[in-house]
């Protein structure tokens, strides 16, 4: 039946999404840079590693497939790194990174988050202009945190109204 529109939902990570979370990010970063220590480690146990430290895994689905994902990781009370953020190749250029992280910065807010960082890679222009267009700001140097990732060279933040 073409012409409906695809049905798009924002859903919180449950059992048994452990391999699509790993095999989105796995295509992404390969297609674009090498996997990290840090990668395989949070890949392989999303669950450990992000949610029973207390952040959390979004995914979205159309037509019931798993097609993007995001998540919020604790960096310290009020303040969640988005990291983890993608959409299947297939379904870009469809809005749905935008209504994600739309979605996203709502669950920051809902959770407590005064501010939201990120990192990423001047290489990711639609990436980037994304999180500039939803409010994110550069920071200055003196304020980037350390990062795990070689290939992180682009910091931001978005506060949020409390």
């Amino acid at each position: 039946m073409s012409g409906l529109k695809p049905v798009i939902e924002m859903r919180s990570f449950r059992p048994g999404d452990a391999a699509a979370f790993r095999e989105l990010n796995e295509d992404w970063i390969r297609k674009n840079f090498v996997l990290e220590p840090q990668d395989v480690k949070s890949l392989a146990d999303p669950e450990g590693y992000i949610l029973r430290k207390g952040g959390q895994i979004y995914l979205v689905e159309m037509d019931g497939d798993v097609v993007g994902c995001c998540a919020l990781l604790v960096m310290r009370p009020g303040v969640f790194e988005v990291g983890k953020m993608t959409v299947a190749e297939r379904c870009r250029g469809l809005g749905i990174g935008r209504r994600m992280l739309e979605y996203v910065i709502e669950q920051g807010r809902a959770l407590g988050a005064v501010s939201l960082y990120l990192e990423t890679n001047t290489g990711l222009k639609d990436a980037v202009h994304l999180y500039e267009s939803a409010g994110f700001t550069h920071l200055p140097p003196e304020r980037v945190v350390p990062s795990p990732y070689a290939r992180a060279n682009v910091y931001m933040e978005l506060m949020l109204a409390s």
